[in-house]
Formats: C-alpha cells, sequence, structure tokens
C-alpha cells in the first residue's frame, strides 16, 4: 500500500482519501451518450451515488464521438458523484489538453486518468486525423507539473489557482510481452501516476503472478492498484472476449460457466437473466480474491451501459456502505 499523509492531499478528491486512508477502493464507470442529452448522465450518476468512490468518464471511448468528457464529470458533479475525467492524447495536442484541465479543474473534477486512447481507426472516424503530441507517459508527467510546481508544461509559471488532480493511468497485466508490464506500471509510478485501474481481469492465477511481480519491484508501495473487474452479461461477451479481443486473457472456465447459466432454458428472457446473474456471481466471486491478493488497493467495476448492475455487486461483494474520510 503506498504512503500518503491523511492531513496533506494532493487533490482532496473522494477517491485519494480513502486510498490514502488504506480503505479497500472501489471505482466504476460512466459512458457518455452519443448525444447531447444530459439527462442521460444524471440517471446513471443517480444509480452510482453511494457505491464507489468514483466514475471512470470516458472520453470518446473505443474512438467513437460522445459527449465530452469534461461536460459530462460537470454533470456528475452537480449530481453528487465524483468524477475520474478520462483524458486521451489521441484528440488533443498539450495547449489543448492544459486548457481543458483548468477548464476541468474551475468545474469541481478532482480526478484525471491519463489514457493514449484508443486508435480512430477502429471507431466512427477512422479518416480522422490523431493527435498524439503526448504519450500516456508524457501527459501524467505534466499533469503533476501543474499540480506539483505550478508550472505549464513548457515551464512558465501559473499565476493563480493551479490544477491539482489525483493523477490516474491505465495498465493492461496481461498484454505482451507479460514480462515487462509490471515495469511499465512502475515506469508510470515514477513518471506521477497516483493510482492505475487495470483492464478487466478474468485470469486470476495469472493476474496473481503479475501482482508478484509489481510487489517485488516495490511498485505497489508507489502507486495504488485497482484491479479491473466486469460483469458479464452472455456466454456470446465471454467467447467473444476470448477468442478475438487482444491482450485479453479469459479462461474456459468462464466461458463454460456462462454457457451453463443458460442451458436448457428456452425462454430467451430466463436464459439471459439466468447468465446475467452468473455473470454477476462471478464478478463478485472475483472481487473477494482480489482483496486478499498482496499490493492490490481496490477494484475498478467495469459495467459498460449496466450501471444497474453496480449497486448489487458492491452489496454482495460486501464493499457497502463506502467509507467516508474527512
Amino acid at each position: 500500500m503506498a504512503d500518503a499523509t491523511t492531513n496533506a492531499y494532493k487533490a482532496g478528491s473522494t477517491l485519494e482519501k480513502v486510498l490514502t486512508a488504506g480503505k479497500f477502493a472501489a471505482t466504476a464507470e460512466l459512458g457518455p451518450p452519443k448525444n447531447a442529452d444530459a439527462e442521460v448522465i444524471r440517471k446513471k450518476a443517480k444509480i452510482l451515488k453511494g457505491f464507489c468512490d468514483g466514475a471512470n468518464i470516458t472520453d470518446n471511448q473505443t474512438a467513437i464521438a460522445r459527449m465530452s468528457s469534461i461536460a459530462a464529470a460537470a454533470i456528475a458533479v452537480q449530481e453528487g458523484l465524483e468524477p475520474i475525467m478520462q483524458m486521451t492524447c489521441r484528440d488533443r495536442n498539450r495547449l489543448a489538453m492544459q486548457s481543458d484541465m483548468l477548464g476541468a479543474y474551475a468545474l469541481g473534477v478532482r480526478n484525471l486518468m491519463c489514457l493514449s486512447g484508443d486508435h480512430q481507426q477502429f471507431g466512427n472516424h477512422p479518416n480522422a486525423k490523431n493527435v498524439y503530441d503526448l504519450d500516456s507517459m508524457t501527459l501524467i508527467q505534466m499533469v503533476k507539473g501543474l499540480r506539483d510546481e505550478a508550472k505549464f508544461q513548457c515551464g512558465e509559471e501559473i499565476k493563480g489557482a493551479n490544477p491539482r488532480f489525483w493523477i490516474g493511468a491505465a495498465e493492461n497485466p496481461f498484454a505482451d510481452p507479460f514480462e515487462f508490464r509490471p515495469y511499465r506500471l512502475l515506469k508510470k509510478a515514477n513518471a506521477g501516476a497516483n493510482f492505475v485501474q487495470t483492464q478487466l481481469i478474468y485470469n486470476i492465477p495469472k493476474f496473481k503472478e503479475f501482482m508478484k511481480r509489481v510487489v517485488d519491484l516495490g511498485a505497489h508501495e508507489k502507486v495504488y492498484l485497482l484491479a479491473g473487474i466486469g460483469p458479464l452479461k452472455t456466454a456470446t461477451a465471454a467467447k467473444y472476449m476470448r477468442d478475438q479481443v487482444p491482450g485479453m486473457d479469459v479462461p474456459d472456465e468462464i466461458v463454460n460457466r456462462m454457457e451453463g447459466a443458460g442451458k436448457g432454458i428456452e425462454d430467451k428472457k430466463a436464459k439471459a437473466a439466468a447468465m446475467r446473474e452468473e455473470g454477476i456471481k462471478i464478478c463478485v466471486e472475483q472481487i473477494q480474491q482480489m482483496r486478499e491478493i498482496p499490493g492490490v488497493a481496490g477494484v475498478h467495476i467495469m459495467a459498460i451501459e449496466w450501471e444497474d448492475a453496480v449497486p448489487i455487486i458492491t452489496e454482495k461483494a460486501g464493499l457497502l456502505p463506502r467509507p467516508v474520510i474527512q
């Protein structure tokens, strides 16, 4: 568990307070819509409020044009849900990034996730020109400079209020080369990341091996790691992730459990409900296992477009009530 003083917060966010107090954190995900309807954000925020320590507001996830993560994060703040605003390197240069950070902080955002971003060729504007002026590592360093040195990336002093974010980053424990991933995590910690959320984890034994290497490197003392957990809806989704998604490791056992849950059920609605129930059960079991792994400081629950599952999962996993740290 990383060291920090509870009376000298870097950003003062709820997530920072929970993690630095040594509590097992729980974050969720809130995807902005592909339209301009603020009520979509308000509805999702109301579902998640009280069941997580912060919700990731995705930034044009899967390279598809959606409502701005800044605007969606500001709406979440209005609803009393703490946002973890994502910012990708794909769509902005350093000038636009710093401008957006100043604006987001002024609107009440206190957590920032630094990401490279999915390549635009996979989204709905494949001919769009990407930017990648910075990569995720240099973005982390820039955010840290804004916060700790009150300086823009060019070195110019910020005169007045400087944006003070609790800095997040992402990691995929199973991407190739597997042996390199703990070192990449340590590199992000050294760059200034305060917490790291991983991609979805289904192969717990392999993740334990990854975490052993993380602990051996001492990276867990420099950054808080939140393991990515996601409830499966269908056996088809489990098989797709197992067979088609690079960097994902879904054991046959998980696929078999999802298939078994719907086996022999003729009614389509009943079959879907049975598989979703099994997906939640698997998710709860994984959270309980994560709590026993050295170096894991919390979980990031990715119930994509299934926010209603988060209250159920957190309750069944014994994560409620969420701690309140002054």
